[in-house]
């Protein structure tokens, strides 16, 4: 599957906000948003276009996108999916996003980041409920476990990014026994809950596919 490969820190430049792409070093003064960098690109023309209510929308879908590194067919699929789901499909829409099992990898401190949580994943070193999971979509229910295959534990990629564990813990909807390197999925989170997508306004978003 075809994935953007480029430098992480441009996107986030380009979208004006921290999407936390690079795991710790966006928690440090070396983020560009940190320093106050502008979007990518030559001169100052660049930064003082007046976006169009479709461009305002446009760039709410993009931003929640990477920061879920999905692509843009399997973000309109599960889109979808939200609409038929009662209730506010932008809630709906950030509910299924944070069900992922990338997502969820990453928010257990797996991964120090979802595009790391991603290649975990796939390349099998995952256990869903004790039975391997190699796909980084697959969503998690109430009440799963998730661990590290044993083979896998050995990984320093995993170890250190463990370490964030004992520094900030994990959010509220998720337990984690780090000695054991095993964690279960309490509950789906509500909307507040999720504060790191404070600054996203899904109901754009709704309003962009509603087109």
């Amino acid at each position: 599957m075809a994935r953007y490969l480029g430098p992480k820190c441009k996107t986030c430049r380009a979208e004006k906000t921290k999407l936390f792409l690079k795991g710790e070093r966006c928690s440090t003064a070396k983020c560009p948003i940190s320093k106050k960098a502008g979007p990518p690109g030559k001169g100052p023309k660049s930064r003082q276009k007046k976006m169009s209510d479709y461009g305002i929308q446009l760039r709410e879908k993009q931003k929640l996108r990477k920061i879920y590194c999905m692509l843009e067919k399997q973000f309109k699929i599960t889109f979808v999916q939200a609409e038929k789901i009662a209730g506010k499909t932008g809630e709906n829409l950030i509910m299924l996003l944070e069900r992922r099992l990338d997502n969820v990898v990453f928010r257990m401190r797996f991964a120090t980041s979802r595009n790391q949580a991603h290649q975990i994943v796939s390349h099998g070193h995952i256990l869903v409920n004790g039975k391997r999971v190699t796909i980084p979509s697959y969503r998690i229910k109430e009440g799963d476990e998730i661990s590290i295959a044993e083979r896998s534990k050995k990984m320093i990629v995993i170890k250190e990014s463990l370490k964030e564990y004992s520094k900030s813990g994990v959010v509220p909807w998720i337990e984690l026994d780090p000695d054991t390197m095993k964690g279960k999925f309490l509950a789906v989170p509500r909307r507040s809950e999720v504060t790191e997508l404070a600054a996203i306004n899904e109901q754009l978003i709704v309003e962009l596919y509603s087109r």
